[in-house]
């Protein structure tokens, strides 16, 4: 049962949230060109699309294990360091395909999205993939390499690491390959290491991010105001943290297929 103490610290980090979704909406009015008397006329245009459109909105989080299980992972970690779901794959990155990453590097919108930057000479960063407080893996679709997620700060006293992702081949956005590559780490991290904790700094306070970070079980930890220099840009950064019980309690569970078998079989799942 949920105490008072727990609901009152809830509530904080709901009160939180949407103070981070405003001030990033402001920015966006602001970068459109609204001026700041606009910006009363657009809440009244809000307000009015709340009317017209009834006042119930979902109060649950929608989760991702909607889409997801770790009985729909096929697992082949042990025999060939692979793990796939649906058509999204990650394995360790191996040197030939630095040169495609180095590649995705060169987009501004991706290099300057991660602080400390990655190195953007090809052996640097391949030193930096090798580095033991480092894991990376390729992110492959259909067998094609098209992005980059892994670990900084792997910490094995406190069993915690840092979560970074990136899908590089713009041909990819918009796929959900992102959201499959982030299950297949996060059972790597929450299984497979038997880690406690992943963690995610973004840059700016992206609504999308954070909402997609959510789904998986993510809770806003903390956020740090014009926290770094990138570009002579200063940039917020927000820390967002899931515990491994968390996330099993979401995602552990035997796929559909697997769940239909043992209801057959008169099992409980």
């Amino acid at each position: 049962m949920t105490t008072p103490d727990e609901l009152s610290v809830t509530q904080q980090q709901h009160d939180q949230m949407l103070r981070l979704v405003t001030r990033s909406f402001y920015r966006e009015l602001v970068n459109y060109g609204i001026t700041a008397g606009e910006v009363v006329t657009v809440a009244g245009h809000l307000l009015d699309n709340v009317v017209q459109n009834g006042t119930h909105t979902a109060g649950a989080t929608e989760y991702y294990n909607r889409l997801f299980t770790t009985g729909d992972i096929r697992d082949a970690w042990h025999d060939a360091a692979r793990l796939s779901v649906g058509k999204v794959s990650i394995s360790p990155v191996t040197d030939g395909q630095i040169p495609a990453i180095v590649g995705w590097m060169r987009t501004p919108a991706i290099r300057d999205n991660f602080y400390p930057p990655f190195p953007e000479a090809r052996d640097a960063l391949a030193a930096y993939f090798r580095t033991p407080s480092r894991r990376y893996f390729t992110i492959f679709h259909g067998g094609e390499p098209v992005g980059l997620i892994g670990a900084e700060n792997l910490d094995q006293a406190a069993e915690k690491l840092e979560m970074r992702k990136l899908v590089g081949d713009p041909r990819m956005h918009g796929e959900g390959i992102g959201k499959h590559a982030t299950f297949l780490f996060l059972y790597y991290a929450f299984v497979i290491l038997k880690f406690r904790k992943v963690y995610i700094y973004s840059l700016d306070i992206n609504v999308r991010n954070i909402n997609l970070n959510g789904g998986f079980g993510f809770e806003l930890e903390g956020v740090f105001y014009e926290d770094v220099l990138i570009r002579d840009a200063w940039r917020d950064v927000v820390r967002m943290a899931l515990t491994a019980p968390v996330w099993l309690e979401l995602f552990d569970r035997p796929s559909g297929a697997q769940r239909d078998a043992l209801l057959a079989a008169g099992s409980v799942v």
